[in-house]
């Protein structure tokens, strides 16, 4: 399996094709996605996000957008907006490939942390993060603004 950045340093696309490839297997996790994928990737990357995919051969078989960050709680930090492995893929690997690519990648742009949030109905995926090594150290609270008076 070969990890293949989409975004560069910057952020910027790196590579369109990759990216395109990247829709279908991200929209089994967001499905809420605008039709227009690409602009609103665009638009996250603009805001420090960042693309890598897990590939074999032409295929994305999972990716993860992540950013780093720093806050006065964690100091600097990469946090990890999604991480999804196709369905057909999933206990192949795949998940845990990205785990250490973004685990090494936190490592060498000298965060403390790797930080993600995961809804709490998605208890197959916290199996997951508990094996790999992560620990629940917060809540997270949300407010939808566009619903709430």
């Amino acid at each position: 399996m070969q990890m293949i950045e989409i975004t560069d340093e910057r952020g910027a696309i790196a590579t369109a094709v990759w990216l395109e490839r990247a829709e279908a297997v991200h929209r089994q996790l967001r499905t809420t996605l605008p039709v227009d994928y690409r602009l609103k990737m665009q638009r996250v990357f603009a805001g420090g996000g960042r693309m890598v995919a897990a590939v074999e051969e032409e295929s994305v078989r999972g990716l993860a957008v992540w950013r780093v960050l720093e806050n006065t709680a964690i100091g600097v930090h990469l946090y990890v907006d999604d991480l999804v492995t196709d369905a057909q893929r999933r206990s192949l690997g795949v998940g845990h490939a990205l785990m250490q690519w973004l685990e090494e990648r936190a490592r060498q742009l000298g965060c403390t942390a790797l930080v993600l949030d995961s809804g709490t109905q998605r208890t197959r995926a916290h199996r997951f993060y508990f094996r790999e090594g992560l620990a629940v150290v917060n809540f997270n609270f949300s407010k939808d603004l566009q619903r709430a008076s």
